[in-house]
């Protein structure tokens, strides 16, 4: 699968868990959210997806194939897809395991490879050397993590990228500084393999939509269709970037298409948005009747324990640009994107189906750790203080 930092770093992001007592659920009885066709390509691919069986991958999946391309994909085969999952009888599924297994690759030949699976740089290395020869084009599933720390403004696919660790880094900073320097380096493994002619790195921000692994984004469509007295954190023109998973994978598929190669920043929305008409245009997806509780307060914020609620991160420190990525190199080669509404009631459908467990959705509302638990103290307290 695409892995982002924060799975990397194994934090669970805006706490969350399910519902309260009572309520119930809708119900849903598929995973699968309605696409609109595609579109054919003008010319058939052969595509192989280094992992595919996650969050981003059925996407591409379902993308590629309305397209009219061929996918195989090699897997571990222990993750099922949680949607498109009827699809995955037309893919091609080969068995092994990119730490020490890459015999079902061997002697193969695709138009493509796309690596979602690269979490260790050795990896992408023997994945890269083994497929150059058979292999036009290798795409490598990067992040915005390899410009940690984000200390910038405006920050382009030419900026220097983080290659080594700084010592003296403490637990949490180094995994944060872990996971930009795997990607970064494993973005120049596929180049030095393949060339810069026939390599492409895509570095997405936090991906939402349905199928998503984390309860991160989640929580802002299962918080904001309850309605009620909401938390907002952060100030109102805090920035805030995200993208569609779906997004993501089209243009991916797209870039491979067209042969085109290098780096791209693969980010949201289409025009800055900061945490204010974020909340106002997610909560535009629903009907529920909701006040609003803005705390803009840093320190308060901090003692409470919320220093980020997804697609919000308090901008201080090395994360002051984490929201301030630019995406005019990807909106000129074909980035599109999804209205955040549209965006908002498709992964709460997904959230509702028999693809989430119960068990999940509690957690988003009733987990120790949720947000959704917290938040009427919290709350109280801002009031009182």
């Amino acid at each position: 699968m695409a892995t982002d930092r924060r799975d990397f770093i194994k934090t669970t992001a805006v706490a969350g868990g399910a519902v309260a007592l009572g309520l119930g659920f809708p119900t849903y009885t598929s995973a699968d959210v309605p696409e609109a066709p595609p579109g054919r390509a003008p010319h058939p691919l052969k595509i192989l997806i280094l992992g595919g069986t996650s969050f981003l991958g059925p996407h591409q999946i379902a993308y590629a194939l309305g397209r009219g391309h061929t996918v195989s994909i090699f897997t571990r085969g222990r993750t099922e897809p949680t949607i498109h999952t009827s699809l995955f009888d037309q893919v091609e599924h080969l068995v092994g395991d990119r730490a020490n297994d890459l015999t079902a690759l061997e002697g193969r030949t695709w138009d493509a490879v796309i690596d979602n699976s690269g979490r260790q740089v050795e990896w992408t290395r023997d994945s890269a050397r083994l497929l150059s020869d058979n292999v036009d084009l290798y795409l490598y599933t990067s992040s915005t993590g390899v410009y940690y720390p984000y200390l910038g403004t405006n920050i382009r696919e030419d900026q220097e990228l983080v290659l080594e660790m700084p010592s003296g880094l403490d637990e949490n900073r180094l995994a944060e500084y872990s996971y930009g320097v795997m990607k970064a380096n494993s973005e120049i493994e596929a180049k030095l393999a393949f060339g810069q002619d026939r390599a492409i790195a895509v570095r997405p921000t936090y991906m939402m939509g349905p199928a998503d692994q984390t309860d991160r984004f989640p929580y802002w469509p299962v918080r904001l269709d309850r309605g009620g007295e909401i938390l907002v954190p952060g100030k109102g023109d805090d920035p805030v970037q995200y993208i569609d998973v779906r997004d993501v994978a089209e243009f991916m598929i797209r870039l491979v298409e067209n042969r085109t190669a290098g780096a791209f920043n693969a980010v949201g929305p289409a025009s800055a948005k900061g945490m204010h008409e974020f909340v106002f245009g997610a909560h535009a997806a629903f009907s529920s009747p909701a006040s609003w509780v803005m705390i803009p307060d840093y320190e308060f914020l901090e003692e409470h324990r919320v220093l980020w609620a997804i697609p919000w991160i308090m901008p201080v420190g090395e994360n002051f640009g984490s929201a301030r990525v630019n995406i005019e190199h990807g909106v000129a080669n074909g980035l599109t994107f999804r209205p955040l509404a549209e965006s908002c009631r498709d992964i709460l459908e997904w959230w509702y189906s028999d693809a989430v467990s119960e068990e999940r959705r509690q957690n988003m509302v009733a987990g120790e750790r949720s947000l959704m638990t917290r938040e009427a103290g919290i709350i109280e307290a801002w009031k009182a203080r």
